[in-house]
C-alpha cells in the first residue's frame, strides 16, 4: 500500500507546517496559553487564509472540500507546533456534525462563516455522567408551540469559551440511553440561561463545563429531524478521533526529535550521552512505537467515514488504544532522558507530554477502546 500523501496533500502539510513555524513557536506558544482566552485571534485569521478552517467544507459553501487523508496531514503541525485554537473542536468535528445538515439553511451558512474565520461553533455533547457513551443524553429539550426549552449539564466540552455556536444534544423523548430520542440544537454562546464554567485542561487547553436553565430556542435551531440524530453526531466524533491520532502522532514526532537532539548535545564522561548504546535502544523502541501509532493513524483515517459501523468502530478502537499505548510510552521515555529538565516549563519536552496526556483521555482512554474493541470483535 502507498503512503505517501498526493502532491495536494503535500503541499497543504508544507504550508501549514510553514506558517505555523514561523507564527507558532514556542515563545508564543507560552504567551498564548498565558493569555485570558488561551487563543489567538490573528492566528485563526491566517488559519482561514490558509484554508485549513474550510479544509472539509463543502466547496459550494466556500470551503475545500477535502476528506480525512487531508485532514490526517495537516492535523500532525498543529500538535508538533501544541496549537491551541479550535482547530479539533470546531474545523474538524462541529464541521462534521454541519455537514451531515448543511442542506439546511441555517447549518449552511454557519458552515461558510466557519470557513471564513468569521464563526467558532463546537459540539457539546458528553456529559459527566456519561463514561465515553455517546448515547447517554439526560439533557431535556421540551417544546412548547414553537419554542424548545433546554436543561441540562454537558461537561469538559473544549473550546466553548471560544465559541460563538454550541451545537447542544438534548433528549426531546426517551430515556437517558436510548438511540432515539436526541436531537441537535443551535445555541448562541451569549442566550440567556446559557453558563459557562471555563478551565484549563492538562495541556493548556481551554474546556467549560456548559449549565443549560431553562433556554429558551426557536424551532429554526434545531438540525435534522426531532429525535434522530445521534447517528451523524457519532459520526463527526468518529472523524473526530481519528484527526486526534494524527495530531497525537505529530506530538510524538515532536518529543522524538528533541530528545535525539537532546542526547547528541548533552555530554558526559566526555562524550554526547547519545553514544551509549543503552540510551540507544531506548531511542530505538521510541522509534518503534511512532511508527506503529503512526500506521494505526493512517487506518483511523481511511476508516473513519466507514459506512459499516462495526468495521468503522474497530479500526478506531484499534487505532485509539495503539496511539494512546504509544503515547505514554514515548512521553515517558522522553522526559526520562531528558532528566530532571524534562518536567520543567522551560522546555517544550514536558507540554508535548502533556498534550499527549490530554488526548489519551479524550474520546477515551486506551482501556475503554481495548474493552470496546474486544466486545466489537465478538459481536
Amino acid at each position: 500500500m502507498n503512503f505517501e500523501f498526493s502532491d495536494e496533500q503535500r503541499q497543504l502539510h508544507e504550508a501549514v507546517e510553514c506558517y505555523l513555524s514561523e507564527q507558532y513557536g514556542f515563545d508564543r506558544y507560552q504567551s498564548i496559553k498565558r493569555s485570558v482566552t488561551g487563543w489567538d485571534h490573528s492566528i485563526w485569521r491566517g488559519l482561514a487564509d490558509l484554508g485549513v478552517l474550510g479544509l472539509t467544507v463543502p466547496a459550494e459553501l466556500g470551503g475545500l472540500g477535502f476528506g480525512p487523508l487531508e485532514t490526517l496531514a495537516m492535523m500532525g503541525d498543529c500538535g508538533r507546533s501544541l496549537l491551541l485554537e479550535p482547530v479539533l473542536s470546531s474545523a474538524i468535528i462541529a464541521t462534521a456534525v454541519l455537514r451531515a445538515f448543511a442542506a439546511e439553511s441555517a447549518a449552511g451558512q454557519l458552515l461558510s462563516a466557519m470557513a471564513a474565520g468569521e464563526k467558532i461553533a463546537v459540539l457539546a455533547h458528553f456529559e459527566s455522567s456519561a463514561r465515553y457513551d455517546s448515547q447517554w443524553v439526560t439533557t431535556r429539550a421540551r417544546r412548547s408551540g414553537g419554542t424548545y426549552t433546554l436543561d441540562g449539564h454537558k461537561g469538559v466540552v473544549m473550546h466553548a469559551g471560544a465559541a460563538d455556536i454550541l451545537l447542544v444534544s438534548a433528549r426531546t423523548s426517551g430515556e437517558a440511553a436510548d438511540v432515539q430520542g436526541v436531537s441537535l440544537f443551535m445555541v448562541p454562546r451569549a442566550a440567556p440561561g446559557v453558563v459557562l464554567d471555563i478551565y484549563p485542561t492538562v495541556d493548556g487547553q481551554r474546556a467549560a463545563d456548559v449549565y443549560l436553565n431553562r433556554v429558551e430556542l426557536p424551532v429554526a435551531s434545531r438540525l435534522g429531524p426531532e429525535g434522530g440524530v445521534l447517528i451523524a453526531v457519532d459520526a463527526a466524533l468518529d472523524i473526530g478521533l481519528a484527526a486526534l491520532c494524527a495530531d497525537a502522532v505529530g506530538v510524538m514526532q515532536a518529543l522524538l526529535d528533541a530528545t535525539i537532539d537532546y542526547v547528541r548535545e548533552r555530554q558526559q564522561f566526555g562524550q554526547p550521552i547519545g553514544r551509549f548504546q543503552a540510551l540507544q535502544h531506548r531511542i530505538a523502541d521510541m522509534l518503534i512505537h511512532l511508527e506503529a501509532a503512526r500506521s494505526m493513524s493512517y487506518l483511523a483515517a481511511l476508516r473513519c467515514t466507514a459506512a459499516d459501523v462495526r468495521e468503522r468502530r474497530l479500526a478506531l478502537s484499534a487505532a485509539k488504544t495503539v496511539v494512546g499505548q504509544a503515547g505514554r510510552f514515548i512521553g515517558q521515555q522522553a522526559v526520562q532522558l531528558h532528566g530532571g529538565m524534562g518536567m520543567t516549563d522551560e522546555l517544550k519536552v514536558s507540554h508535548l507530554f502533556k498534550r499527549l496526556t490530554a488526548a489519551q483521555l479524550m474520546f477515551g482512554d486506551s482501556d475503554t477502546h481495548l474493552q470496546r474493541f474486544a466486545a466489537l470483535a465478538r459481536s
